[in-house]
């Protein structure tokens, strides 16, 4: 006698194979495959139930739509039974024989569409554009070989001329500003906009010459490729809500204004606060953010630190207990601090009318830094000394002085260096009783956020132009990744898990379009638990 058998492989999939029993014993005749979800298994059963059906007997057609009898994935093996025998269960009917034709990812496709709409991106009436945001979210790649992303997605991709053809809408009609708009409705809705954060990168090109846009400038890795600088605006959570793009050489400072008063005029803001790190305080900068009645969270430079902390170190000395906060002035420009404010314990009180020449300056000493700095200053201590005694091929290090072209180690630079370790400053024009000095510092720090969307564009959507070459073509890069950024934000904020971990998790779910004695059929794919959760937590928001 034969019989169906089911038995569970070692990677969790259903094995179904044909066996016989033969004087006695138990005979494998045929493994027809495995299986991974209700589905395959399914047409596994109804090709083993048609293989054991006796040739002989005929099959009554009566012009009904064909289905395969549902048949349910074994359970992990148990150590009381570890095989799971079906005998045949002989059938009057012969199961036709199927066959798949396609299978594709369909439902991480529609769970990526939902959220794309829910920001409201769905403003922009093409569906190209939105094929090409989800296809830079699921796998980035070039802009030729998108087609091959959204067929594994189940879409049927436009041709390469309609793809060059959108991105040129994309910047020709302004797709950037109706992003951006609904980015800001989106976060004004769910979140506070009174305070954002911005901050800049650098993407290089492997480019030979230079042109208008893409320019050799500074990089933090040295590169000597031509470049270009992006800034981002986002909201305390890392949400997007304006993004920029800068000639390669341009300072970050540079950068700064022109985003953000195009996000307040965009929006029609006039009272908001801006955090950005030291990199972006100049005088300048500054000046300008005051002028446009904004308020501003900048971090200040340590060699700020002797003077905004003299009237702290006239009267402490170096002791400072961890956590300790100091809040006092910093000069606006080169005018300097009144010399006898030392005289008194107190720091002064700023206020823009009582102090035109100075900014608000918030300092806070922390043993965890401290001791984070003092090792780092014992390394360069430890790499000024192998310079200067020529362990070390020469070049520029820091803490060494040279005087009458002798090497020589600055002890003065190293000590004054030590005495500021553990501080960080913070520059604001706000005052105190608008805002205390923990709430200065506790906004600065939420700039880790911007940092995480950077490395996000980065490396899960490569935001690296490395096939555009025209500024219209990278403007139109950089409007894409900046939706991709958005829905990408959103996925994590409402499911808690990273967009890479997402992907991977509904990416192997798929759609299987089935025929079975020729007629067409799509089989949905089957949910677990923590999918069909997850869904739901997705959907909830």
């Amino acid at each position: 006698m034969a019989w169906i058998r089911r038995v569970r492989t070692k990677s969790g999939a259903t094995a179904v194979q044909i066996a016989e029993s033969v004087g006695g014993r138990r005979r494998i005749v045929r493994h027809l495959g495995s299986a991974h979800d209700e589905a395959e298994l399914g047409l596994l059963i109804a090709q083993a139930e048609e293989l054991l059906a006796d040739d002989r007997q005929g099959t009554l057609d009566l012009g009904l739509t064909p289905t395969v009898t549902k048949s349910h994935m074994i359970p992990d093996p148990t150590p009381a039974r570890l095989v799971t025998e079906q005998p045949r269960q002989p059938s009057p009917d012969r199961v036709p024989r199927a066959r798949v034709i396609k299978s594709a990812a369909n439902l991480l496709y529609e769970a990526l569409a939902d959220v794309y709409t829910s920001l409201g991106f769905d403003v922009i009436d093409d569906d190209v554009f939105r094929d090409l945001v989800i296809a830079r979210i699921v796998e980035p790649t070039s802009l030729l070989d998108a087609d091959r992303v959204l067929a594994d997605l189940g879409r049927t991709a436009a041709s390469h001329s309609t793809r060059k053809r959108t991105l040129r809408k994309a910047h020709t009609n302004a797709f950037r500003d109706l992003i951006a708009t609904a980015c800001f409705t989106h976060a004004a809705a769910n979140g506070d906009v009174s305070l954002v954060l911005y901050d800049t990168t650098t993407l290089y090109f492997e480019a030979e010459k230079e042109d208008d846009l893409r320019k050799v400038g500074y990089s933090k890795e040295r590169r000597v490729d031509p470049q270009i600088v992006v800034g981002l605006l986002v909201d305390r959570t890392g949400f997007p809500l304006e993004i920029g793009c800068y000639e390669g050489n341009k300072a970050e400072t540079a950068t700064i204004i022109p985003i953000v008063k195009t996000f307040q005029a965009r929006h029609q803001l006039s009272d908001m606060v801006v955090v950005a790190d030291a990199g972006m305080l100049s005088a300048a900068n500054l000046h300008a953010l005051d002028e446009a009645g904004l308020r501003f969270i900048v971090g200040s430079r340590l060699t700020k630190a002797p003077s905004d902390l003299a009237t702290h170190f006239a009267w402490n000395g170096d002791h400072a207990d961890d956590g300790q906060i100091v809040d006092t002035l910093t000069p606006r420009g080169k005018t300097p601090l009144d010399p006898y404010r030392t005289d008194r314990r107190s720091e002064p009180v700023w206020t823009p009318d009582g102090h035109p020449h100075a900014w608000r300056a918030v300092w806070q000493y922390r043993r965890k830094r401290a001791l984070r700095d003092e090792q780092t200053l014992n390394a360069q201590r430890n790499r000024a000394i192998d310079v200067i005694e020529g362990v070390r091929a020469q070049k520029s290090a820091r803490f060494v002085k040279t005087k009458s072209g002798a090497k020589d180690f600055d002890e003065a630079a190293y000590a004054r260096a030590m005495r500021l370790s553990g501080w960080k400053g913070y520059v604001t024009n706000i005052e105190r009783s608008i805002m205390d000095a923990r709430e200065v510092i506790g906004s600065y720090h939420d700039l880790w956020h911007v940092e995480q969307s950077f490395r996000m564009s980065k490396t899960d959507l490569r935001a690296r132009p490395m096939f555009a070459r025209t500024r219209d073509a990278i403007e139109a890069h950089l409007t894409i990744v900046f939706a991709a950024l958005a829905v990408s934000r959103t996925v994590q904020d409402r499911t808690g898990i990273s967009i890479r971990r997402f992907i991977r998790t509904l990416r192997p779910l798929r759609s299987a379009v089935v025929e079975i004695n020729g007629t067409i059929m799509t089989l949905p794919p089957a949910l677990g638990e923590v999918e069909s959760k997850l869904l739901e937590t997705l959907k909830l928001h």
